[in-house]
């Protein structure tokens, strides 16, 4: 079923020892914003995450549609060559894609000519708007991330673009950060090399960053609109609620130290426009210090309150006229 209501939501999650998301034109330090010195986790790397918990927990346990497809299938995965994804659309639809000629010659001209003296190759997209159209609705019922976050299809076999319902933005630690940098050291050389240039001592020094400890709290939006359009229903949400609950916990390595979700907020609107604007829903969601100046290194040293009351988990609060807040994890 498609969604028939707007949804807003707030993600709490923490880091302790470790990386939560490196930057790689800083050396791969936390990010962080240079003015105030807050932490920084891109949505990317959000999304990153909840793509690998769904392709994990859907790997061997997917439906199968009457096109021999699986609806939980992830589009931008490690290693992935889209343009073949896109192809993959095509092929089930038995519909032209590409043809390839040299540049200004027809495929006749192509075919018949030196092969020497051909011009470099060069693609040309075909397909009329409905081909496209219809390219574009099977690569949004087969693959989970295209109809949820939206991508764009068109840099070569052309399946258009998307614009995903779900929308995430980037987290931002509550107080200001510190990265720290560590020496460290493994007791090997790669090479032989290596290995006589250090008499036999093989050593190799290293670097690494982490943050000691820190809050950090990202929003979300889900628009029914854009979930119409993409096929997005009330089962892809709940898988959504999940992955965000419990995609650290499939998620660790020794870069990203402990990394936790704390909180998980959603406000469930009456309406598909909505009944309250989201800003306001989430100014009234204070996480805080418990102790103001305090070095906290423990989640503990934090209290989340809604309109100054804490919620429990699974509890429902009216935030608004047609809003209910309901704290999933």
């Amino acid at each position: 079923m498609t969604l028939a209501h707007r949804y807003d939501f707030v993600l709490i999650f923490d880091v302790k020892d470790g990386n939560p998301n490196g930057d790689p034109d800083a050396g791969n330090m936390p990010r962080l914003d240079a003015e105030s010195g807050h932490g920084l986790v891109t949505d990317v790397s959000l999304k990153r995450k909840v793509r690998n918990f769904v392709g994990l927990v859907k790997e061997q346990d997917e439906r199968v549609p009457t096109d021999g497809e699986k609806r939980f299938e992830i589009y931008v995965r490690e290693k992935a060559v889209l343009n073949l994804q896109n192809q993959r659309a095509y092929s089930a639809l038995k519909l032209d894609a590409v043809e390839s000629t040299a540049e200004g010659e027809s495929p006749e001209a192509a075919e018949a000519g030196d092969a020497k003296k051909k011009k470099p190759v060069k693609e040309k997209r075909k397909g009329s708007a409905d081909d496209v159209g219809l390219a574009r609705r099977w690569m949004c019922q087969n693959f989970y991330d295209v109809r949820t976050f939206g991508a764009v299809m068109s840099t070569g076999v052309n399946c258009g673009q998307v614009r995903g319902p779900v929308q995430i933005t980037f987290a931002r630690s509550v107080e200001p950060i510190v990265a720290l940098e560590h020496s460290i050291t493994r007791m090997a050389v790669a090479t032989e090399a290596e290995a006589e240039k250090q008499q036999g001592d093989n050593r190799t020094m290293g670097r690494k960053h982490t943050v000691p400890y820190g809050v950090y709290v990202a929003h979300g939006f889900v628009s029914s609109f854009l979930a119409k359009q993409t096929g997005f229903g009330d089962e892809d949400l709940e898988l959504l609620w999940q992955a965000l609950a419990q995609m650290f916990e499939h998620d660790r390595s020794a870069a990203r130290g402990e990394m936790s979700t704390r909180g998980l907020y959603v406000f469930k609107h009456d309406s598909e426009l909505g009944n309250a604007p989201a800003h306001a829903l989430f100014d009234r969601l204070q996480v805080a210090p418990k102790e103001s100046g305090a070095v906290a290194r423990s989640f503990d040293a934090y209290s989340v309150a809604f309109d100054g009351e804490s919620v429990a988990v699974g509890q429902v609060v009216p935030a608004a006229a047609g809003v209910n807040m309901m704290r999933i994890c």
